[in-house]
């Protein structure tokens, strides 16, 4: 879809169409945008753009298809607290359109601050929101835990509050939220974890186990979790007298056979840095 660059933005926003591919994810490497002159002032605008259809229907090729990246970018460095509803609305467009932007929104979310904590968390306890504009939501809410120490425990009380739904809610959701409170090294919320990993309501393929819950916790250290999976593993191998390539085979149907029982629609998971898999079913229909 070609854009026309004669838009209704005006200076200094308008620049934005022609700044180019946005790079890194990292917030850290994130151009300073109010060097362009961007100000409170031209929130509205700025808004406008990243919610804008055409711009985030735009082939990947199209330069002016990175215009809302940048745009919500901006929001965040100038800490926009108006900016908060129309992101959360605009989350069913990013799934459809910008894969990126459910990566960085989170960062920006961040930046904004422990205000934005109200909206996003009526937002999760929604249920009617897709999964996954509740789980990038979810990210939210940990991001700001995170960066704000004063919100860590408001964060996780909601999380926790959440999770606490384990039996109702999506398994990635509970996914997540358990990912989310390990982030936020909420020990306090380790029993409640432990009960959702033993309902069985818990894609382990994602996160782990329960050990592994425990060594990033610091419950357990990951030396005491491999060795006590390599007792298992010896023996389940004397038990069903397999071979070590027969084990390996087990193991990995099993993983297969655990997969298909939780219903998963799409191939692979995503998870950024944390475990890299955790998001790919949602990449389906995708243009970036």
């Amino acid at each position: 879809m070609q854009i026309d660059q004669r838009s209704s933005y005006p200076p200094p926003v308008n620049q934005l169409l022609t700044y180019g591919e946005a790079g890194s994810r990292s917030p850290d490497t994130w151009p300073d945008y109010l060097e362009l002159g961007l100000g409170l002032d031209h929130i509205p605008d700025l808004i406008r753009m990243v919610t804008d259809e055409k711009l985030n229907d735009a082939d990947i090729d199209n330069v002016a298809g990175w215009a809302p990246m940048h745009a919500y970018r901006a929001l965040g460095q100038l800490h926009t607290e108006r900016a908060i509803q129309p992101l959360l609305s605009a989350l069913d467009l990013f799934l459809e359109t910008n894969d990126f932007a459910m990566e960085e929104l989170p960062y920006v979310f961040a930046m904004i601050g422990p205000v934005a904590l109200p909206e996003t968390t009526k937002y999760i306890a929604n249920s009617s929101h897709n999964e996954w504009a509740r789980i990038c939501a979810i990210e939210c809410v940990e991001k700001i835990g995170l960066a704000w120490p004063t919100a860590h425990s408001e964060c996780v009380a909601f999380l926790m509050e959440q999770l606490e739904l384990f039996e109702e809610n999506e398994y990635d959701v509970n996914t997540f939220l358990i990912d989310a409170l390990v982030e936020l090294q909420a020990m306090e919320a380790a029993p409640l974890i432990e009960r959702a990993f033993a309902a069985d309501r818990v894609e382990e393929f994602v996160i782990g186990n329960w050990d592994d819950i425990q060594v990033r916790l610091g419950m357990k250290s990951a030396e005491e979790v491999k060795e006590k999976r390599r007792r298992e593993r010896e023996e389940r191998r004397h038990r069903f007298l397999l071979t070590e390539d027969e084990e390996i085979e087990y193991v990995r149907t099993f993983q297969e056979i655990s997969s298909k029982t939780h219903q998963k629609s799409e191939a692979g998971i995503r998870k950024k840095a944390k475990n890299k898999m955790a998001k790919q079913s949602r990449k389906k229909n995708r243009k970036r």
